[in-house]
């Protein structure tokens, strides 16, 4: 096959749905909405409250605020589709969605991974954290999750945009890397080891800074007092449950682009393809809104400000 200039691609994933469409969008914008209410109110919340300004809360911010962002390169462009007869994106709109996907997976696993490096410090050297996680390495640290981040996939996305394409579908109902990849006809050896080196750094070595952190606050609260292992259990659960969440929803998608799939269905393929940013941000507000007693107090607070100053007075 000739390659040629695309300067658009079609989305071959949606399907006739007939009047459904409006019941779909219906759904998926209210699921928008909640996404931007939930996770704005907690960095809010987060933001007002100077008792909340702890390295723990700081990290969920940026958390809370990657969340934003990755749903925004998602759900507008889903919603316009769902009610366009014909599935279109731009070449240079869908690097831009891919951009904005790519760099929210690796913002949200870095994030991830300095969170649990945060509590194996509160948790291992309880005395000493106030002492090793000052707001000036904070600072830093969340610096250094997205500059890092939007900086790997800055260089990943100019060297897709190099490509020379033999066609210009793609098998989703959004844009992404490996689709592009497989229409080129050009050699995609740099993209290939590119993308390994980045799959080392972006999975592997935040996968085992994970495990030896989680393997040092276990070994702390087999040996530590009643009080240890509460404060554990309480602050690790949700980092925990919500690394397993997103863990998962990020090898859905892995699973999707390496095995024959044809025998799913479809609105269950297209549901998985999107689970990593979809579910993630409604996930997260619920579990560290509802599972940390700070974060709870202080969001009862706020919704019942008014009523709460009248009792007092």
């Amino acid at each position: 096959m000739l390659n040629f200039i695309v300067s658009y691609f079609i989305l071959s994933a949606y399907f006739d749905t007939g009047m459904l469409k409006y019941l779909y969008f219906t759904i998926i914008l209210c699921l928008y909405v909640l996404i931007i209410l939930s996770n704005v109110f907690l960095i809010v919340v987060i933001c007002v409250n100077r008792s909340l300004h702890e390295p723990m809360y700081l990290f969920l911010c940026s958390l809370f605020v990657n969340q934003l962002y990755g749903s925004t390169g998602l759900f507008p462009f889903i919603l316009l589709q769902i009610l366009k007869d014909v599935h279109t994106v731009s070449f240079s709109l869908c690097v831009l969605q891919i951009f904005c996907l790519y760099s929210y997976v690796q913002v949200e696993m870095i994030n991830l991974t300095v969170m649990s490096y945060d509590r194996y410090l509160s948790i291992c050297f309880p005395l000493q954290y106030h002492t090793r996680m000052t707001h000036n390495k904070i600072g830093v640290l969340i610096t250094v999750v997205w500059v890092l981040s939007l900086l790997k996939i800055a260089i990943g996305r100019y060297m897709t945009v190099s490509l020379q394409l033999c066609g210009n579908i793609i098998d989703k109902i959004y844009c992404d890397h490996y689709s592009i990849v497989e229409l080129s006809c050009s050699d995609t050896t740099d993209n290939n080891i590119y993308g390994l080196i980045n799959a080392f750094i972006s999975i592997c070595v935040p996968v085992m800074l994970i495990l030896y952190s989680y393997m040092r606050i276990l070994k702390v609260c087999f040996s530590g007092s009643k009080q240890t292992r509460h404060k554990a259990v309480s602050t690790c659960t949700p980092h925990l449950a919500s690394l397993i969440n997103f863990t998962l929803g990020c090898c859905f998608e892995v699973v999707q682009r390496r095995f024959n799939m044809n025998h799913v269905p479809n609105t269950m393929r297209i549901f998985l393809s999107v689970y990593f940013v979809i579910l993630q941000p409604v996930f997260n507000p619920m579990v560290y809104g509802l599972k940390m007693s700070k974060i709870r107090v202080k969001c009862n607070h706020l919704l019942c400000g008014k009523r709460h100053l009248d009792s007092e007075s």
